[in-house]
C-alpha cells in the first residue's frame, strides 16, 4: 500500500471540480494505452462498469482510448479523472463532453493551476497521483516503452499491487512482460478480481432504468426521470438514441 503520507501531501497540493465524497472511496486505478484493441475495450468496459457497481470507485487520467473507456463505463458519478493540465482547460479536446460530465457528477483533479498547459513531464505527475489514489494499479494494455509503463515503475516503487488483463503474444509486450517476470498478476475472471474490493453480486441486480427503457421512452422523458444516466448508458453502449427515442440494447 502506499504511503498515507504522501496520499495526504498530494490531497493538500490538488486542485478540484466536483465530488470530494469519492476520495472517501474504495478505488482502483485503471491505466492503458490510447489505442486498445478490440479485446482491451470489452473487457475495460466490464472490468469497470462491474466495479463500480460493486461500490468501487475508478480513477484514471482522462486521456483517450482505456482512460476514457474506464471513466465512462465506470459511470460519470463514480470515477476520478486526473488530468495534467489546469481544470479550465478540457484535455483532450476528443474528451471534452466526457470531461464535462465527470465535472459535474464526478471528480476532476489536477496538480497544476489554471491555465497551465499540458507539457510532456507534466504526464508523469499526473501518472504517479493516479497511481497514488487506488488500492491497486490495473493495467489493461501497454507497450514496453509507453507512458503506463512508467505508472507501473512508480506502483513498483510504493509496493503497490499491479494487475493487467491477459493478452497474445506480441499484442500488449509491456505488460506481457511484467507477467513473466513476476511482477503483475494477471486478471483471469472479472467477477472474481471485484469480488476482492466489493459485492460481486450488486453487478447483477435489477436495473430500474434499463428496464424503463424496455418501454422505448423519449430521450426528453428518460432525461426528465433520470438525468445523467442517461449519457452514461448510452457511453457504455447499453441503449442507443434514434430520433430522439431511446432503445435497449441485448
Amino acid at each position: 500500500m502506499i504511503s498515507q503520507t504522501y496520499i495526504e501531501q498530494i490531497q493538500k497540493e490538488l486542485f478540484y471540480i466536483g465530488n470530494l465524497e469519492l476520495l472517501k472511496s474504495r478505488k482502483v486505478s485503471i491505466v492503458g494505452t490510447r489505442k486498445p484493441n478490440v479485446y482491451t475495450q470489452t473487457k475495460t468496459k466490464t472490468l469497470a462498469s462491474k466495479l463500480s457497481m460493486a461500490g468501487v470507485c475508478i480513477v484514471s487520467g482522462g486521456a483517450m482510448g482505456v482512460d476514457a473507456i474506464a471513466h465512462s463505463s465506470a459511470g460519470v458519478d463514480n470515477t476520478i479523472s486526473v488530468v495534467a493540465n489546469g481544470l479550465d482547460i478540457r484535455y483532450p479536446s476528443v474528451n471534452k463532453k466526457l470531461i464535462e460530465q465527470i465535472e459535474n457528477n464526478g471528480l476532476m483533479l489536477s496538480s497544476f493551476e489554471v491555465g497551465h498547459i499540458a507539457r510532456n513531464y507534466n504526464f508523469v505527475q499526473r501518472n504517479e497521483i493516479v497511481v497514488a489514489l487506488g488500492e491497486v494499479l490495473v493495467v489493461a494494455q501497454a507497450d514496453i516503452d509507453s507512458g503506463s509503463m512508467r505508472s507501473v515503475e512508480f506502483a513498483l516503487k510504493e509496493g503497490k499491487e499491479i494487475y493487467v488483463l491477459p493478452h497474445r503474444l506480441d499484442d500488449s509486450e509491456g505488460t506481457n512482460t511484467l507477467l513473466k517476470n513476476g511482477l503483475a498478476k494477471a486478471i483471469y475472471d472479472i467477477d472474481d478480481f471485484v469480488g476482492m474490493f466489493g459485492n460481486v453480486a450488486l453487478s447483477h441486480v435489477q436495473d430500474e432504468f434499463l428496464d424503463y427503457c424496455k418501454t422505448n421512452p423519449t430521450y426528453d422523458d428518460a432525461v426528465c426521470k433520470f438525468g445523467s444516466k442517461v449519457f452514461e448508458y448510452e457511453l457504455l453502449g447499453k441503449i442507443e438514441v434514434k430520433n430522439g427515442i431511446i432503445t435497449k440494447i441485448g
